[in-house]
């Protein structure tokens, strides 16, 4: 169990061993366990999360794999990591920091990313797979990297790495 501001009581953001609840009712449920402990910005950040999970539903008309919905968490994130840079370029630390505690919150639910150094590995290692040599042939490497490792590496780490090797 972990909260995002100390202080808070705490909600759980991983599933039990053994368990088979979706994310989604993980997501249900820690809203109901937000509200019960008066943690508004962990429920308001869930609740915008499931409206999206549901919207995204209607719009497909049929429910969500659970790939699709943590794509849905997925985008979540990355659009408030998005609005942090901005609101930190424009100098406002009360939305920047607000925007902090709902990514907190989100990346509870999210697989744990490999870190600079095991990412540099794994790049490394998909390079010489693929055969890249060149600063011509990113496209490959970034196709094997995203086609096995989709959501546990960074994007624009891998982009940043993979500009290094092939140059």
């Amino acid at each position: 169990m972990t909260s995002p501001i100390p202080g808070t009581p705490k909600i759980r953001t991983t599933p039990a061993e053994g368990s088979d609840v979706s994310l989604y009712e993980r997501l249900r449920e820690d809203i109901v366990s937000a509200m019960r402990a008066k943690d508004e910005l962990t429920r308001d950040t869930l609740r915008m999360v499931v409206a999206s999970i549901k919207r995204k539903e209607i719009d497909d008309n049929r429910p969500l794999t659970e790939e699709e919905v943590l794509a849905v968490v997925r985008s979540a994130v990355k659009t408030r990591k998005d609005s942090l840079g901005q609101f930190t370029k424009a100098g406002r630390t009360d939305l920047a920091e607000k925007e902090e505690s709902e990514i907190n919150v989100l990346a509870g639910y999210l697989p744990k990313q490999l870190d600079e150094a095991e990412t540099r590995a794994l790049i490394a290692r998909l390079v010489e797979e693929t055969g890249a040599a060149s600063a011509a042939d990113p496209g490959r490497v970034m196709k094997a990297l995203m086609a096995g490792h989709k959501g546990l590496v960074d994007g624009k780490l891998a982009q940043i790495v993979l500009g290094e090797l092939l140059s």
